[in-house]
């Protein structure tokens, strides 16, 4: 007896201009399950999802809902349909509050037919309970931070009763408890039946909560999996073509002079940090969602407002007050998020390589084209960025291509120190191994790169010192064989002794 499906997807095709996003994908998914898509930037996971979503049209196959064949046109009717998404971008009106964005387009009503805001607060506050929210439901969406906007992005998905629930990268912003809370939610909605799609780079996370996983590799279909009779392995090496170990490159065993050394620093969510850098070396930087860990990278690099301290670069005393003071000095910064604060989505992978170097590519009066098209096409080959061509919109590259665009935008004025935040978010385990083989090879040429990560797995990877902070205090600096996981969990936890227990 054949099994019965709560969505298949037959025989998808889809093409973009100059390229094959899906070939002959087909793929089912259960009642009540939850079935991870997993691949690289680029194999179509998102591409797929935004087909069963109603935001593309495919080119040719076939939609069955229930055994019934589809047509989503686009995203509201998709909804009708009984099929959500929540996307890896937020999406939301930030001038809006909590409740209005959960309920936009189908706000409760009174007998007037007005908006009956009462109710709709009201029921607001009782689907916010279901990941256990506490912020009010008439908090401007402007006013959260980025982890409670993907949160309540979900509750509104949730809330529509949906059949079908897409997730795409649904914790890329989420703290570790969250993400439990949110794990918990989606057994819950799996209980009732709901069909989940999880997409996810998370390795870790798949294994956690998936009952099924497919990997898709260029756009086809390589295989699926039950979850309980596979391991991260096998799924890597259907993913990359690689093993897992491989993700990491060998630590560097010495280390050159001091680059960096902050004294006493004092910004926006934190105070009183010192420490040093020094040429060639990784210090990554870990502690939980608000210990001020980006604030502190921001404040150096003159993107935030320094309160009290002192920044030397060389050991020569820099008072930075702007981005520009601070690239003058001879530091880069690759903030957490790409899309809205690293690059410019629609212009060319030129202007965006080029941006933070004009002077080395300005003539006498206009600026030179040819030393513009030299420099991006020498870091187009040094960072294996693919891309039809330098003239290509940065937009229409994957999420590991696009990092490395903004890695070649600071490796192009040769910077001595390097400030990164979360250098992998949101990009596959493929692209992230290209991604940390660059960044040691720039700490080998002798940059002296602080790194930022919420993936204590990449934190210690990838680290020759750990710094940890919490609630904004430095609690300590690890080296060595004191970089252990639970070691870096205590400080990041509160205990000024580590493990034992002491403040």
């Amino acid at each position: 007896m054949a099994e019965n499906y709560r969505l298949e997807v037959k025989n998808i095709y889809k093409a973009f201009p100059g390229t094959q996003a899906l070939k002959d994908v087909s793929m089912a998914f259960r009642p009540g399950e939850i079935h991870a898509v997993v691949g690289e930037n680029g194999a179509g996971k998102s591409t797929l999802m935004l087909i069963i979503a109603g935001v593309h049209q495919r080119d040719s196959g076939t939609i069955l809902l229930d055994g019934q064949p589809i047509e989503p046109m686009n995203p509201h009717h998709a909804q009708t349909l009984g099929i959500s998404i929540v996307y890896q971008e937020l999406s939301m009106a930030a001038n809006l509050t909590i409740a209005e964005n959960i309920f936009i387009n189908r706000q409760p009503t009174n007998w007037l037919g007005l908006i009956d805001r009462k109710k709709m607060y009201r029921d607001a506050a009782e689907l916010l309970s279901i990941l256990d929210i506490h912020v009010p439901p008439d908090t401007p969406v402007r006013n959260l931070n980025i982890a409670t906007m993907q949160m309540v992005e979900i509750v509104a998905a949730i809330s529509r009763k949906a059949r079908v629930l897409l997730l795409d990268e649904p914790t890329s912003a989420l703290t570790e408890k969250e993400t439990h809370r949110l794990f918990e939610s989606l057994r819950q909605l799996k209980q009732e039946g709901i069909t989940i799609i999880y997409i996810s780079h998370k390795l870790d996370e798949v294994f956690a909560i998936a009952d099924r996983l497919t990997v898709l590799k260029d756009g086809a279909v390589v295989g699926s999996r039950e979850v309980a009779e596979t391991n991260k392995e096998e799924v890597v090496r259907m993913m990359v073509g690689r093993e897992l170990s491989a993700l990491y490159p060998d630590k560097n065993e010495q280390r050159g002079r001091e680059v960096l050394r902050v004294e006493g620093l004092c910004g926006p969510g934190f105070r009183d940090v010192s420490f040093s850098l020094y040429q060639g070396e990784i210090l990554g930087v870990a502690g939980l969602a608000g210990a001020g860990r980006t604030s502190v990278c921001r404040t150096i690099f003159g993107a935030a407002r320094r309160e009290a301290g002192q920044v030397f670069v060389d050991g020569r005393e820099v008072d930075i007050q702007t981005p520009q003071e601070a690239i003058a000095a001879g530091i880069g910064f690759v903030p957490e998020d790409r899309k809205l604060q690293g690059l410019f989505l629609a212009m060319s992978v030129r202007q965006n390589v080029v941006a933070s170097s004009l002077e080395k590519c300005s003539g006498a009066l206009f600026m030179d084209t040819r030393r513009e098209a030299a420099l991006t096409e020498e870091m187009v080959t040094r960072l294996r960025i693919k891309t039809p061509g330098i003239e290509q919109k940065v937009l229409n590259l994957s999420g590991g291509n696009q990092q490395k665009v903004l890695l070649g935008k600071w490796l192009s004025v040769q910077p001595k120190v390097l400030l990164v935040s979360e250098p992998t978010r949101g990009i596959d385990v493929g692209a992230k191994a290209e991604i940390h083989a660059l960044l040691r090879q720039m700490a080998q040429q002798g940059v002296g790169i602080v790194m930022v990560s919420s993936e204590l797995p990449e934190i210690l990877g990838m680290s020759d010192r750990v710094m940890v902070m919490h609630e904004g205090e430095l609690m300590g600096i690890l080296s060595g064989d004191d970089i252990t996981e639970e070691r870096i969990m205590a400080y990041a936890s509160g205990l000024r002794n580590g493990l034992s227990g002491e403040m």
